[in-house]
């Protein structure tokens, strides 16, 4: 339970940050929505992203890995418009905003997970 909880907060804090960073990304409510952001983008994360990964599995192989920043750009606009469809004011503009977001969050992902490391091991 704690290990969700942390990377609930990671979710929450990455989210923040692009909202903060990329211009075309754009939220607007109090903080509240972004956990509730972060809750739908872990989720999709957990749910949708293996299934993604797998059937662009070829993709992925031929640009070294780097196709998986698009199936991170599709998964944050996925977050916006399932947000916007439960009243969470959270914008993303187009492609290329959503796509600068999801390195943002990308590594403010790994960064915090490297600073949280020993937490999410589950070690005191």
């Amino acid at each position: 339970m704690t290990k969700f909880l942390i990377r609930w907060a990671i979710n929450a804090v990455a989210l923040y940050v692009a909202v903060l960073v990329v211009p075309g990304i754009d939220y607007i409510g109090e903080w509240t929505g972004i956990l509730w952001l972060a809750l739908i983008f872990g989720l999709l994360n957990a749910l949708v992203r293996p299934l993604l990964k797998f059937l662009t599995c070829p993709l992925i192989i031929l640009t070294l890995g780097l196709f998986t920043f698009v199936i991170n750009t599709v998964l944050l606009m996925l977050t916006s418009n399932i947000g916007q469809s439960f009243g969470i004011s959270f914008t993303v503009d187009g492609f290329w905003q959503a796509l600068l977001g999801s390195i943002v969050i990308s590594l403010v992902s790994i960064f915090m997970s490297l600073i949280l490391r020993d937490e999410l091991k589950g070690k005191k």
